[in-house]
């Protein structure tokens, strides 16, 4: 069986080590690597010391080299990834976001206060996905919005009398150190 080849020449690889240098300077890190397997293989080695020398796995070299000669560098550009795709897009998150500034109240709910359950059901009404109520709170974070949790506090408490008793009365309840 013979060694895979990438397709090219001399020119071709000063332009790839061009478009490597401009990669890591952009911080697009996989592609240089990608770019640099290539190169690697132009120069004439073999697929499995391109993947020792860049310390990946031996895989996905042959599969770079494949992507570079069917598709040229479209080929190589980052392409889809593996792993569950994103549930709201960039719009939903911003639809999202307008929804929740305004107010659990101008959205129906009885509440003054949203929760992460509220806002699960909120997404499965609007946007017809189901999120884990404890997803939520890391897509709140995501667009900017930290979850909290109210202070349960006695609304009609006398205020007098309860400033009397933080100051006199809970500091002999407290465990003494």
């Amino acid at each position: 069986m013979q060694a895979l080849k990438a397709k090219g020449n001399r020119q071709t690889i000063k332009k790839l080590v061009a478009l490597k240098k401009s990669a890591q300077e952009d911080s697009a890190y996989r592609m240089a690597t990608r770019l640099h397997a290539v190169i690697l293989n132009l120069e004439g080695r073999p697929p499995g010391d391109v993947a020792e020398i860049l310390k990946v796995n031996r895989t996905n070299v042959p599969a770079w080299i494949r992507a570079w000669n069917q598709y040229g560098i479209d080929g190589l550009l980052q392409g889809h990834r593996c792993g569950r795709p994103a549930g709201l897009s960039l719009d939903e998150k911003e639809r999202l976001l307008d929804i929740i500034e305004s107010g659990p109240i101008a959205y129906g709910y009885d509440t003054g206060v949203w929760t992460s359950v509220i806002i699960a059901k909120t997404i499965e009404n609007e946007f017809g996905l189901e999120y884990h109520p404890g997803h939520v709170r890391k897509l709140l974070k995501q667009i900017g919005i930290s979850f909290q949790r109210p202070t349960y506090r006695l609304v009609k408490a006398d205020p007098v009398a309860r400033n009397k008793w933080t100051r006199y009365t809970y500091p002999t309840l407290k465990k003494s150190r």
